[in-house]
């Protein structure tokens, strides 16, 4: 089974990662593997270059996350030149590890992925999760996580979709915005549903 899960940034879906993966599933963590694909030398970092300027470039020729940030999340149009940019890159990289996955013989993964109903990766998803919250709470999580300033987090999070995006696209959806307990909780619900079926 392919469990996709998405939502907006700062929701919590690495608590339902962390559960998935206790119960068997294999997480591929698509933040990380576009970490990875934007190595010094990479094709992928020079279309970045081209498309957001010298700038997004640190001294030592690696990736300045912040920069690239602050130029992909200004506006609707640098957002998703930017997904136009990485998300071929980063949904064949998936491609290719599932199905090295599945000739090792892993039968259950989980794709954590913001980006997944735009990448067209929920398509090999069996069913997808969206773990939704609060703008005012996920504003408090990135800046913390993240260490940005309110700026930066409110560019970043004006570039979100907004929940109707997830609604009309999955039945499977957890709103984040009580206690760590309720939210534990909805996950092992939501979980058990998906495997009874």
């Amino acid at each position: 089974m392919i469990i996709g899960l998405t939502g907006p940034t700062g929701s919590g879906k690495t608590t339902f990662s962390r559960y998935a993966e206790d119960n068997g599933f294999f997480v591929i963590d698509c933040d990380k593997v576009a970490r990875e694909v934007v190595e010094p030398g990479s094709p992928l970092l020079e279309l970045l270059t081209e498309a957001f300027s010298e700038d997004i470039i640190n001294s030592d020729g690696t990736l300045n996350r912040k920069r690239l940030a602050a130029a992909a999340f200004k506006d609707e149009e640098s957002t998703e030149l930017l997904n136009s940019v990485m998300l071929p890159y980063i949904s064949n990289t998936i491609i290719e590890t599932v199905e090295a996955l599945k000739t090792e013989g892993v039968d259950d993964v989980l794709l954590d992925a913001p980006t997944l109903f735009e990448s067209g990766l929920d398509s090999m998803c069996d069913k997808v999760v969206a773990v939704l919250c609060p703008v005012v709470l996920r504003r408090e999580r990135i800046i913390e996580r993240d260490g940005l300033t309110e700026e930066q987090a409110d560019s970043r999070l004006n570039a979100s979709k907004k929940d109707v995006f997830y609604t009309e696209r999955t039945p499977y959806v957890i709103v984040n915005d009580g206690s760590f307990e309720h939210f534990q909780k909805e996950i092992e619900r939501i979980f058990g549903e998906i495997l009874k079926q």
